[in-house]
């Protein structure tokens, strides 16, 4: 009992810290904010707080007190309302913002250098000269080599006002030559459609990995430019997709549905509620559309899956998604911090509620989602799917849905023993340093294959899977012997794809990972079956 009364105690008295300094500081609400802390209050946590500064017997950063009681009260609400520093802002914007000040390169650290492994097109970086496995030496006067080298460090000393100059020193291997540069920073543009292609005369695939500030334009033209090639059928890939901008979903969803369709509704403690309704536009309202979806499609993702899967626009092909129903506001603080709280509930167009259950605070049970699946077996069998009665809803053409956790797809496919152990994060260092190793040894050869010659080529699944073997032969490992039995032709794949993300982005990636990516061959088992697919 004497923890838990000093715990609440804290609580409280973190409460009346943050909410003392922070009054009357909030902005972006939709009307003013209404307190009912008593002036009294404030001036004893004032008094506290001014206190600690002068009288303690260390130095105290009494900000940092703040930052770590409006972190612990925030966590104390809900899994996803969020307390953000002002140092760490700009970071966490950049997402939504759909850009970075920065030089344009996708790096990490190769043995103990920090390496280059694909500078982006048309980015300042490449401009510039910098090569793909070119070793950044220095930073101007800082160093970026050695063992102790922190990543995110160097990210932020690379970072930095769009315009300003930053000097590297390079080291090449290919032609052993060492030089220093000068590399002006610009926006580098996060790109959240990063996928479009056709995967016959008919059927286009796209894939959006989050909702940014630029995805509808992006989705958009993709759209476009799969159309003119023909596209009939769409195969929308949500996969992995943790969501974003909720307008983003809304603008989205629209391109897909009728005049006057609804796309959700949200609704606050008060009960008000918010209606979004499709408008006149949409550029794919008359073809067969299939949405791809897992366990880690969270948040807008959902909206868009269950406004098609509402209105049976769609058919959902995959596993049970997240189960984010919450609808979140940013508030910018007076000292430049923000918050992100929950501020009320998003339904699909049927009623449902697709939030999944959750305890006050940020428990750890709610953030295992993946392993908590694979323990009760709904990853592998669609039996498995908790499923609540009371939560049944109909859709306008008979269809049965539930809420209650995510949204259940219409086609369910399992996950398979081969995926399982490409995604764990043990096998990807394998994978991560194969690949490296592979590029450092082979980049002047790869620079000059096209990306077209580089996807026909059969061979090349074969010589990295051989370079893989010999790299961590004698390693003990679990997954040495399941590899040699099962999932060699998988495992060529993977690498392939892989090193072709490396020498040529993600489009490429892509074009090779889902020639047996078992979601897609159940699209198209459904299309001629069903003959939905010309």
């Amino acid at each position: 009992m004497g923890h838990q009364k000093k715990a609440l105690i804290s609580l409280l008295l973190g409460i009346a810290i943050v909410l003392g300094i922070v009054i009357g500081q909030l902005l972006s609400f939709d009307q003013e904010p209404k307190l009912s802390l008593q002036q009294s209050g404030k001036d004893k946590i004032d008094n506290l707080l001014q206190f600690i500064k002068d009288d303690y017997v260390e130095k105290v950063n009494t900000d940092s007190i703040v930052d770590e009681v409006a972190k612990d009260i925030m966590k104390n609400l809900d899994p996803h309302s969020v307390y953000i520093p002002k140092k760490d802002v700009a970071d966490a914007d950049e997402a939504l913002e759909g850009s970075f000040t920065g030089i344009g390169v996708l790096f990490q650290q190769y043995k103990d250098t920090f390496t280059i492994i694909r500078p982006i097109d048309k980015g300042p970086a490449k401009n510039a000269g910098i090569k793909a496995m070119d070793r950044i030496l220095m930073v101007g006067k800082d160093s970026l080599f050695g063992h102790s080298v922190d990543i995110q460090k160097v990210s932020q000393k690379i970072k930095g006002k769009i315009d300003t100059k930053i000097k590297l020193k390079i080291y090449r291997k290919s032609n052993d030559s060492l030089f220093t540069v000068d590399v002006k920073r610009q926006k580098i543009p996060l790109v959240s459609v990063p996928v479009h292609f056709m995967l016959n005369d008919t059927l286009g695939l796209i894939k959006i990995t989050s909702f940014s500030d630029n995805t509808y334009d992006e989705f958009d033209q993709s759209v476009k430019n799969l159309v003119a090639q023909g596209m009939t059928a769409m195969i929308l890939d949500l996969r992995n997709n943790s969501g974003g901008l909720l307008k983003q979903a809304d603008l989205i969803s629209d391109e897909f549905l009728p005049n006057g369709k609804p796309i959700f509704f949200t609704k606050d403690k008060k009960g008000t509620t918010n209606k979004i309704f499709a408008t006149s536009r949409g550029e794919f309202e008359k073809g067969k559309v299939f949405v791809l979806i897992n366990e880690n499609s969270a948040s807008a993702s959902e909206v868009v899956a269950g406004a098609l899967q509402d209105n049976d626009k769609a058919t959902i092909v995959g596993r049970r998604s997240f189960g984010k129903g919450l609808v979140q506001r940013e508030i910018q603080l007076g000292d430049g911090s923000k918050i992100r709280l929950v501020t009320a509930r998003y339904y699909t167009p049927t009623g449902r509620c697709i939030q999944k259950p959750y305890v006050k605070g940020h428990a750890k049970e709610y953030e295992q989602n993946f392993q908590n699946r694979l323990t009760n077996g709904e990853l592998y069998y669609k039996d498995s799917i908790p499923i609540i009665d009371s939560l049944k809803f109909t859709t306008p053409k008979g269809k049965i849905v539930y809420g209650g956790g995510g949204i259940i797809p219409d086609v369910f496919v399992p996950l398979n023993s081969n995926e399982q152990m490409f995604q764990s994060r043990f096998f990807a260092v394998f994978l991560s340093s194969s690949i490296t190793d592979y590029l450092d040894k082979n980049i002047v050869t790869l620079s000059k294959i096209s990306e077209k010659e580089f996807i026909e080529d059969k061979s090349i699944g074969k010589k990295l899977y051989i370079a893989f073997k010999n790299a961590h032969k004698g390693n003990k490992n679990p997954h040495n012997s399941f590899v040699k039995k099962k999932g060699r032709k998988k495992l060529e794949n993977l690498l392939k794809a892989l090193l072709a993300r490396d020498l040529y982005g993600t489009n490429a990636y892509y074009k090779i990972l889902l020639q047996n990516d078992s979601m897609v061959q159940k699209i198209f088992e459904i299309s001629q079956a069903h003959d939905t697919v010309e």
